[in-house]
C-alpha cells in the first residue's frame, strides 16, 4: 500500500451518494487511522538495520582504513580537530573508492575535551556518510583496566559515545577495543585486557542494542576466544609470507563460517613486517575478505616510517598502493614482458652525454641538470633503481638549491653507473 492508493481510494469515495458518504467517511476514518498506523499514506524512512550485513553492508565488499591525520596522534586528532584536514583526507580516501574508516577515540579524548567532543564525532561520521564511508569508533579502556572498581567511569564513557552518535547512519559498529591479546605476556595484563574488553563489549550491547559491537583483535586465535561477544569477527594480519597470509585468511573464514558472523580484517599492511600492501590485499580480495589497511595517512608522528598512502598534500610515497587499493596488482608470472628502457638508444645516448659532460673541464650548470633529469626519468620509468630516494628528487634538490656542481658531478656519475647495465650491445642495436 501506498499514497497512490490512498488517492484512488478518496477519488472513488467523492463519485458516492450523501448517505454512502456519510458511512465511508466513518469507516475511511477507522481505515485511515489503521493504514497509517503500519504503513500509512506518509511513508516514512525506515531506519537501516545495523546488523543486516548484506548488500552494500556485505563485509566481503569492506575495502577500509584506519584513520588519523598526518600531522596528528589518535588524541590530538580530536583535541586539536581540523575539519578542513578531515575532509581533505576523506576526499582522498573516497578517490580510492574507500568505503570504511576505523578511528580511534581515547578517553583521554573524553576527560580533556569533554564538551567539544560530541560535535567532533558528528562532523567526522556525517562527513564520511556523505563520502559512502562508514564509521567504526575504537574505544579502548580507561583507569578501569587497572582498576576494575572504576567500571562506572568506562558505563559512562560508553553512554557519552551513544548520546553523540549512537543514531548516525554513518556509524557502522563499535571498537570495543583493540587488540587485548597484543603483546601475549605477561599474563597478568592480557588477561585484564580480556576481561576489559567483554566488559566494554557488553556494556555497549546493553546501552545501545541497535548497533553492531566488534573487538580489534590482534590473532586469529584471540578472535575465537572473545567471539561470543561480538557481532562482528575481526582479526589483524601482518604476515610476511602468502602462504602465511592465506593460512590466517582460511582459519578465520572457516570460523567465522562455522559460528556464523560477518568476518573483517581490521589492520593490514606493514612495509617492516615483509607484509607489502598489494601482495596482502591481493590475497585478501582473493579470500573474499573485507579489510581496512594501517593506515590511509603516512603519519609523521607515529607509524608514517612505515605505513600509509598519502601525505598530507596528498601525494604518495607508492603508486602501487594505490593500485592495489583499487584492486591493480603486480603481474608477478613467467610470462612477465621485461621493459627495454634501450630500445630506442635513449639509455645509450644519456650515458655519452654523462661522458662528455665529465670530461668538460668547464661544463655547463644547467646542460648537466638536463643529463640527471633524464638520467632519472629512465631510471624511475623502467624501474631500474630502488624508490626510497627517488632519482628525481636528488635533481629536483639541485635544481632547486644553490649551485653546486661537485654535487651534480656526482649525482650524473651515480645515475650514469646504475644505468650502464641496461645499455644495449653494439650488436644489438
Amino acid at each position: 500500500m501506498n499514497i497512490k492508493f490512498c488517492i484512488s481510494f478518496f477519488s472513488r469515495l467523492h463519485k458516492t451518494s450523501s448517505t454512502t458518504m456519510k458511512k465511508s467517511i466513518f469507516l475511511a476514518g477507522a481505515f485511515l487511522l489503521t493504514f497509517t498506523t503500519f504503513s500509512g499514506c506518509n511513508q516514512t524512512n525506515k531506519a537501516p538495520d545495523k546488523f543486516d550485513f548484506t548488500g552494500s553492508r556485505d563485509p566481503s565488499l569492506f575495502r577500509g582504513f584506519n584513520y588519523t591525520p598526518a600531522n596528528s596522534s589518535h588524541a590530538d586528532c580530536w583535541i586539536k580537530y581540523d575539519s578542513t584536514t578531515t575532509e581533505f583526507d576523506l576526499d582522498l580516501a573516497k578517490k580510492l573508492n574507500l568505503n570504511q574508516v576505523r578511528v580511534f577515540v581515547p578517553y583521554s579524548v573524553y576527560t580533556d575535551n569533554k564538551d567539544a567532543l560530541p560535535e567532533k564525532l558528528r562532523h567526522f561520521v556525517r562527513e564520511s556518510y556523505k563520502r559512502g564511508i562508514g564509521v567504526m569508533p575504537v574505544v579502548g579502556s580507561g583507569i578501569w583496566l587497572r582498576d576494575s572498581t572504576q567500571r562506572a567511569l568506562g558505563t559512562e564513557w560508553v553512554q557519552f559515545l551513544i548520546d553523540a552518535i549512537s543514531d548516525e547512519p554513518g556509524l557502522l559498529a563499535w571498537d570495543a577495543m583493540n587488540e587485548p591479546d597484543y603483546p601475549t605476556s605477561p599474563p597478568e595484563l592480557v588477561h585484564r585486557k580480556f576481561e576489559n574488553a567483554k566488559f566494554m563489549a557488553k556494556t555497549f550491547h546493553e546501552l545501545d542494542p541497535k548497533t553492531p559491537v566488534t573487538i580489534g583483535m590482534a590473532f586469529v586465535d584471540g578472535m575465537i576466544q572473545l567471539a561470543d561477544y561480538v557481532d562482528l569477527l575481526q582479526f589483524h594480519d601482518y604476515m610476511p609470507t602468502r602462504l602465511q597470509i592465506r593460512d590466517t585468511l582460511n582459519r578465520a573464514k572457516e570460523f567465522a563460517a562455522k559460528v556464523n558472523k560477518p568476518l573483517i580484517d581490521g589492520e593490514l599492511g606493514c612495509i617492516a613486517r615483509a607484509n607489502p600492501y598489494d601482495i596482502t590485499l591481493e590475497e585478501h580480495m582473493n579470500a573474499g575478505v573485507g579489510w581496512y589497511i594501517w593506515e590511509l595517512m603516512i603519519v609523521r608522528r607515529s607509524w608514517g616510517t612505515v605505513h600509509g598512502v598519502f601525505y598530507e598534500d596528498g601525494t604518495v610515497r607508492d603508486p602501487s598502493i594505490a593500485a592495489a587499493i583499487m584492486g591493480f596488482f603486480r603481474k608477478r608470472s613467467e610470462d612477465i614482458l621485461p621493459a627495454d628502457p634501450d630500445r630506442e638508444n635513449w639509455l645509450t645516448k644519456v650515458i655519452d652525454q654523462s661522458n662528455q659532460w665529465l670530461k668538460n673541464p668547464d661544463p655547463s650548470w644547467n646542460e648537466g641538470l638536463d643529463i640527471a633529469e633524464t638520467g632519472a626519468h629512465l631510471l624511475e620509468a623502467a624501474e631500474l633503481t630502488a624508490m626510497i630516494i627517488p632519482p628525481t628528487y636528488e635533481v629536483m634538490m639541485l635544481r632547486n638549491g644553490e649551485k653546486n656542481m661537485e654535487s651534480l658531478k656526482n649525482l650524473i656519475i651515480k645515475f650514469k653507473d646504475k644505468l650502464e647495465p641496461y645499455k644495449k650491445k653494439p650488436s644489438n642495436r
